[in-house]
């Protein structure tokens, strides 16, 4: 029979795969639709999205009021229903309260980003925050009812809305901002409806016999420090990670956020095919082990996974990334490739600590949080304005790039410490995972010394990659083991 461990192991990897899966097909439909649409949208077209994704994702942050973290924490399903319900109430009310400040500052926001292109696409920002808080309420109530093979679905279905319209729109000829910014809000309203018509068909009777005005009311006054506190941090979080393109907008021009916008999107891919993913599961898994008390060893190995998991491909993009973006996206898009050389370093603690720090509001330690999330905004805000007043895009990547070493890093540790994970301990992992990939550099490394062609780099760059990939699952039992119990557990529940 089963220990309790070797369950809880296969129910967390089966979770993983569900979600993996999905945002494996999301990513994949991506990846083979991205060299075609950078060579039918340019780099300006791309800024234009990403300026106003930007300013939607600051509004969207909040939507919530933070509430949909505390969907996770009740123990009964009737009071994280009502939570639910306070969600979407808040939704309703902050997307209604930016059609007037819009409708007032609309100048002032244009002048400011120098992005004259967006106005006519000012109309759309209240109904997609709109749109984004709901799912963000929905996915935290479907992580909690751990029903995550529905997340899938509505992650691959956005997914090929997005891109068919994108690239339908743009062989047809009108391959411009607005097509990609309309394309989004087509896959945006595509998965917010499939996760939420499958969360009615499965919960509606719970849904519907537990929200009350008292049930939302109880739950405003409860978990009142996420807006108080959290709020201020998240929204604090994402403005950090807006700053780029908000600050290049300002600094440069459209066409060098579209450089940054294409190299932070194949480094977050590996975030969101694998590290979201496990983010989401780590977090339910981890509210149950913190009852238990076994959170430090799910933690440890959790780290363990991450950091084998990001070394080595955000080596090679240190490595290659120049050559990568020429052979892939074309030659117009090398400045992009130079961005993500810069970028790809800070990528790996971004990686690890991303899903680790959900600790930091599971152990509703927000203040932490906040001072985590108010270092970031500032050393990311003065890393751009260095680079932007000396003219210098490459120098804002650069010391972008060096200002997350230093704050993820950090974050890690306390993320750590929080789990009773010893610092000797740490060190000790990640010596473990710098040790094992230097092998499968020295090739990669040789290569670029003696400038062979860019296809002969790339392709010997993937050769490496899957080695490096059958090495750990072969000679790493914990993720071998792991692999195994994704799959007969996969099998075992469909």
């Amino acid at each position: 029979m089963p220990s309790p461990e070797h369950s809880r192991s296969s129910s967390f990897a089966a979770n993983v795969l569900k979600l993996v899966t999905g945002t494996t097909f999301a990513q994949v439909i991506i990846v083979l639709a991205s060299p075609l649409l950078t060579r039918l949208y340019g780099p300006e077209t791309f800024g234009f999205l990403a300026i106003f994704t930007s300013i939607t994702s600051i509004l969207g942050v909040i939507a919530c009021m933070r509430y949909e973290l505390a969907i996770m924490l009740p123990r009964t399903d009737e009071e994280a229903a009502n939570l639910l319900g306070l969600c979407l109430l808040c939704v309703a009310v902050v997307s209604g309260l930016t059609v007037p400040a819009l409708y007032f500052g609309d100048d002032a926001l244009l002048s400011l980003l120098r992005a004259p292109g967006l106005t006519p696409y000012l109309i759309l920002i209240p109904p997609v925050v709109f749109i984004s808080g709901v799912f963000l309420a929905l996915s935290y109530w479907n992580s909690r009812t751990k029903r995550f093979g529905r997340l899938s679905v509505a992650q691959v279905t956005s997914s090929l809305a997005t891109t068919g319209t994108q690239l339908g729109v743009g062989f047809a000829g009108h391959a411009t901002g607005g097509s990609l910014i309309g394309a989004k809000i087509v896959g945006l309203s595509v998965s917010a409806g499939v996760l939420g018509g499958q969360i009615w068909k499965n919960d509606h009777g719970l849904l519907c016999r537990s929200i009350s005005w008292r049930g939302m009311l109880d739950g405003l006054k409860r978990y009142k420090r996420f807006p108080l506190i959290d709020c201020t941090s998240a929204l604090l979080n994402t403005i950090s990670w807006q700053l780029p393109v908000l600050l290049l907008t300002v600094f440069f021009s459209p066409t060098v956020v579209g450089y940054y916008s294409l190299g932070f999107m194949v480094l977050q891919m590996p975030m969101s095919l694998i590290g979201g993913a496990i983010a989401q599961v780590f977090f339910q898994r981890a509210s149950e082990a913190h009852y238990q008390g076994t959170l430090a060893p799910l933690v440890e190995n959790t780290f363990l996974v991450l950091l084998k998991l990001s070394v080595l491909p955000m080596l090679l993009l240190t490595i290659i990334g120049e050559e990568i973006f020429l052979v892939a996206f074309g030659v117009a898009w090398g400045e992009a490739g130079i961005y993500t050389q810069l970028l790809s370093i800070w990528t790996i603690f971004w990686f690890i600590s991303s899903p680790l720090s959900t600790l930091v509001t599971m152990r509703e330690k927000l203040t932490v949080g906040l001072g985590v999330t108010i270092l970031n905004v500032s050393t990311r805000a003065l890393a751009l304005i260095v680079g932007g007043a000396l003219g210098s895009a490459i120098l804002s990547m650069a010391l972008f790039s060096a200002s997350g070493v230093f704050v993820y890093g950090l974050l890690c540790v306390i993320c750590l410490r929080i789990a009773g994970v010893s610092m000797l301990k740490m060190l000790r992992l990640v010596t473990r995972g710098l040790t094992l990939v230097i092998p499968f550099l020295i090739p990669l490394i040789i290569v670029k010394i003696f400038a062979l062609p860019d296809i002969i780099v790339v392709s010997l760059a993937s050769v490496v990659f899957i080695a490096y990939g059958l090495y750990v699952l072969l000679t790493d039992s914990q993720l071998h083991n792991l692999v195994i119990g994704l799959k007969m557990q996969y099998l075992k529940e469909t």
